[in-house]
């Protein structure tokens, strides 16, 4: 079976730093995969690449079998894509945000999709309201309604519980889940929770100064380290670059 998506020797150089180095890897259909560092690892530089809104300064990326560089159109379509760090107008309602986003990725009956989703994610009540009003939390939720929007085959996800209270993220956590199993869809998730990546994800990238330093399932890495929880994983990595237990 064929990747859905395809990284070889991706790199990335901002000013004479590399934010990306030799970054190599392949996700399979319908997997939800971590991708892990600290901050400066190369995270959302690697998700904006993948999404086709920088271009590497080598290497190759292909998702859903096609070259993002030189063909990503036809693949976006079926793509989307969640950060808090990319904000919606802010004029806007949320229900005209999401209604203008609905007719650019081409949903059939928009208002219907928006309202569904709406209340599915527990958004209803913000509709009304301009964007630029929101919080934090009530802006995380509001994109990932923009990223669920087409049902995408692809959807990366950065930080997707930024700012939301325990009981909110876990009913996206669940949602999200619940979305991968009833589509099949291929998720990768940037997050520095360790508790979701450890609940969400089927497989986990380590990256570090741009580099992916390892890889595998949670328990695996867990094991592998010789450590009680992902996140002690984590730490030791981004500490030390960690060493995997003879």
């Amino acid at each position: 079976m064929s990747p859905v998506i395809r990284v070889e020797r991706l790199c990335k150089r901002f000013d004479g730093h590399w934010a990306v180095r030799e970054l190599s890897f392949a996700v399979a259909p319908g997997r939800l995969f971590g991708l892990l560092g600290g901050n400066g690892a190369g995270k959302t530089t690697t998700l904006a690449m993948l999404l086709g809104l920088l271009i590497p300064t080598s290497g190759r990326v292909f998702v859903l079998g096609h070259d993002m560089r030189e063909h990503r159109y036809h693949a976006l379509g079926r793509m989307n894509f969640s950060s808090p760090y990319v904000d919606l107008p802010h004029r806007l309602t949320v229900e005209q945000n999401l209604k203008v986003y609905a007719r650019l990725y081409g949903v059939r009956r928009p208002a219907a999709r928006v309202r569904r989703l709406a209340r599915e994610l527990g958004i209803e009540p913000l509709l009304g309201r301009r964007h630029g009003t929101l919080s934090s939390g009530q802006k995380t939720r509001v994109a990932l309604a923009k990223a669920l929007l087409n049902e995408p085959e692809v959807l990366l996800l950065d930080e997707p519980t930024a700012s939301l209270d325990p009981d909110t993220a876990d009913r996206i956590r669940t949602q999200l889940r619940d979305y991968q199993r009833r589509t099949g869809a291929t998720l990768l998730l940037a997050s520095h929770n360790m508790p979701e990546v450890e609940r969400l994800c089927d497989e986990v990238l380590m990256m570090r100064e741009g580099r992916l330093v390892d890889r595998g399932p949670p328990a695996e890495l867990i094991a592998r380290y010789g450590r009680r929880t992902l996140e002690e994983v984590f730490l030791d990595i981004a500490r030390n670059g960690g060493r995997a237990v003879p």
